[in-house]
């Protein structure tokens, strides 16, 4: 292999654009707003910063892995993006819609899949996502036949009657899954969408969400652990680690950048290296744990 980039350093590669095509954000390309736009994006539990001055940009219809270890800040950022959280610092939009001015119209534009199962176990499988498309303003003329739509991409038809407190953990993934795109959505936010399901539902749910991105120019953005996901459906993914971002670029050219034969695993160690058991000042895993019982508290 070559020699390495230094690990320490962030480094923006587009595919056929050099490095420095990135410059500054600033949230238009081509006349109209990008998909998503964080510019000094910052926040803090206590003394903790979970995410320290990102700038990221996402454009329209790219499916895009923001990817890094657990307490990385991936989490943080897709909670301040979908309005779950104020930033403290910096900006975002979504579709050029300011996240903190507009946070109920950028809710009508996105679907999100959150980290932890959230369906509700007391109604049944059609019940969840018929909530959804109320919540959505999913015109009720069209709200059987995409409830329907939803159920069957999901391979929920069957089951869709029964209470979700009998479906297994890879069924109610699955559910969340049909939650999400009920409200055709323009923005998919998926948060380590397919922990959990085996391999044969991981790739059906993977095309069917290609396939709708191709179809409608649904912009994903999504994190995994999963680095064959990240490799095979992300035109562009983020290497996050310690609250900051250390590369972004394909994952062809950031393969690349470590030389031939290099894996994705292998670029995901050499930017996001080191453990998360080290006690240092900041980013160790108690530091870890603190933040997420803070996040628990505040909702």
């Amino acid at each position: 292999m070559s020699e390495l980039p230094d690990p320490g350093a962030t480094t923006t590669m587009q595919a056929g654009q050099p490095a420095a095509a990135d410059g500054p954000i600033s949230g238009e390309v081509s006349g109209r707003a990008s998909a998503v736009v964080c510019s000094g994006l910052t926040y803090r539990f206590g003394t903790y910063t979970a995410v320290n001055n990102v700038d990221l940009r996402i454009e329209r219809g790219e499916t895009f892995g923001l990817l890094g270890p657990n307490g990385a800040g991936k989490t943080t950022t897709i909670r301040m993006l979908t309005t779950l959280l104020r930033p403290m610092g910096g900006t975002i939009s979504v579709l050029g819609v300011n996240v903190a001015e507009r946070p109920m119209l950028v809710r009508r534009m996105i679907g999100y899949v959150p980290q932890l199962l959230s369906a509700d176990a007391t109604l049944t499988g059609r019940e969840n996502v018929e909530l959804f498309a109320r919540l959505f303003d999913v015109p009720r003329s069209q709200r059987h036949d995409r409830v329907e739509s939803a159920l069957a991409a999901m391979g929920l038809t069957e089951p869709a009657s029964r209470l979700v407190k009998t479906y297994s953990g890879g069924m109610i993934r699955r559910l969340e899954l049909a939650q999400a795109l009920v409200n055709s959505p323009s923005l998919l936010v998926l948060d380590e969408p397919t922990v959990g399901l085996d391999p044969i539902a991981r790739t059906d749910v993977w095309e069917y969400i290609a396939a709708l991105r191709e179809q409608t120019d649904m912009t994903v953005l999504m994190t995994t652990h999963y680095m064959d996901e990240a490799d095979t459906y992300c035109n562009r993914i983020a290497l996050m680690h310690a609250g900051s971002i250390r590369a972004t670029g394909s994952p062809g050219l950031l393969k690349a950048m470590l030389g031939d034969g290099a894996t994705l695993d292998e670029v995901f160690r050499h930017y996001t290296g080191g453990t998360l058991d080290d006690n240092t000042e900041s980013g160790g895993i108690r530091d870890v744990r603190r933040a997420r019982r803070t996040a628990r508290r505040l909702g």
